[in-house]
């Protein structure tokens, strides 16, 4: 069973246990001791810095005990979920990708919207466009904890082989330069596929995946047949490689590591996994881009506050400490990532223009054309959009099927999950 599916399916049992927490929600707390829980999201690797946070809460909240639990991607669901069934939700959680989007249209998450009214200076931290990336019905259900989103990375020494001389400026051109830089075991252009990280080259190409109203599908038309099949073509050429539509995250950008992939269309963590791996890339072999037309897919994570938390107040304050300017500045330095936190990302980014310029470059581009972000659709059913559309993708990609039958067999499969 795909990841996707059972994500869907425990799902399914989060929103029954809604109910029941929100209840346990309600109920007086005798005053005692409280005790605060943050869920993350498989970043084990930060534990020295949260108990600094934990310790710098207590100073603030004396009568609060904090509690860090961490779970790798694949068990976080299903354990979340499972303490959301018993009652006892961790109070905060870190989700990436569109999973907060299940929960919050089930009634898991708190609402922050009234809270970051009282409080607009918490609001005002943040970059508008990645804090709008986290809303669901007008309302606001979390808070950014790091941000990135795709760009397009690119082999300098590839492009000068093949006499080009800066990142393509249109799709066509892109496909372009992919045919020129394949030969042998060289292939021109790589890209992620998972959460929508692909979909920037049909939005480049004015592609709608879905209507406005996001009630229906949209794709089905002229331009994104001509785009698919533009894709299957430059696939079977080799001038794409076949792991952009089978890989997800060690494969495609090891790929590139390897020095044999012109440009890969992934977003911003890829570049530090890369540059472990790549002892030729400097700044004189390796260039950062934009795609063309700005596009690109977040795939950030946030912040929420689970609806069974018995202290979302005290939940609320806690979050607003660690997304301070301090706060996400230390975490900044010690993950080299950014934050949305616009003054703190600023400081980040003057310091690391002189410390490790190349990273820099790359991070930069997270901050910019931030009104260009695409794939982020506010959809309750995230997951089982993407379960009905992607496989007809990889049919038409891997040759199994025509790009038109392929679009033709994804719009009603798409179309009956958007009417549930």
């Amino acid at each position: 069973m795909s990841t996707v599916k059972c994500l869907w399916r425990s799902t399914r049992l989060f929103s029954l246990a809604v109910l029941a927490l929100g209840l346990a929600a309600s109920t007086p707390v005798a005053a005692q001791q409280k005790k605060l829980s943050f869920l993350t999201w498989n970043i084990a690797d930060q534990e020295e810095l949260f108990k600094e946070w934990i310790a710098d809460f207590k100073k603030i909240r004396p009568d609060v005990d904090v509690e860090w639990l961490d779970k790798k991607g694949p068990e976080f669901p299903t354990y979340y979920q499972t303490q959301v069934i018993a009652g006892t939700p961790p109070d905060i959680i870190n989700t990436q990708g569109g999973l907060w989007l299940e929960y919050a249209a089930a009634g898991g998450l708190v609402d922050m919207t009234p809270l970051m009214a009282k409080d607009a200076d918490v609001r005002q931290r943040f970059n508008a466009d990645y804090l709008a990336n986290w809303s669901y019905e007008k309302k606001n259900f979390m808070l950014p904890f790091y941000i990135s989103k795709t760009l397009l990375f690119y082999n300098k020494t590839m492009f000068k082989e093949a006499g080009l001389s800066g990142p393509p400026q249109s799709f066509e051109q892109m496909m372009e330069f992919a045919a020129k830089m394949s030969k042998g075991e060289k292939t021109g252009l790589m890209t992620l596929n998972f959460d929508w990280l692909y979909w920037p080259m049909f939005k480049m190409n004015g592609v709608e995946l879905l209507t406005a109203d996001l009630k229906k599908a949209a794709f089905n038309t002229p331009k994104a047949i001509q785009v698919l099949d533009t894709l299957a073509k430059a696939t079977a050429a080799g001038s794409v490689n076949k792991i952009s539509w089978t890989g997800r995250w060690v494969e495609p950008n090891g790929a590139f590591a390897a020095g044999n992939v012109g440009m890969l269309h992934a977003h911003s963590p890829a570049f530090f996994f890369i540059r472990g791996q790549a002892p030729w890339l400097n700044a004189e072999t390796f260039g950062a881009a934009h795609l063309p037309g700005g596009w690109s897919t977040p795939s950030s994570h946030g912040w929420g506050i689970s609806k069974g938390s018995k202290h979302p107040d005290v939940a609320w304050e806690f979050l607003k400490m660690i997304t301070n300017d301090r706060n996400t500045a230390r975490f900044s330095e010690r993950r080299k990532v950014l934050t949305g936190n616009i003054a703190s990302d600023k400081a980040t980014l003057d310091k690391m223009s002189k410390a490790d310029p190349l990273a820099a470059a790359v991070l930069r581009t997270q901050i910019e054309q931030t009104d260009k972000l695409t794939g982020n659709w506010p959809l309750a059913n995230d997951s089982r959009v993407k379960e009905a559309f992607y496989p007809e993708i990889q049919n038409a990609v891997l040759g199994r099927k025509t790009a038109a039958d392929a679009l033709r067999d994804a719009e009603p499969k798409v179309n009956k999950v958007l009417s549930r």
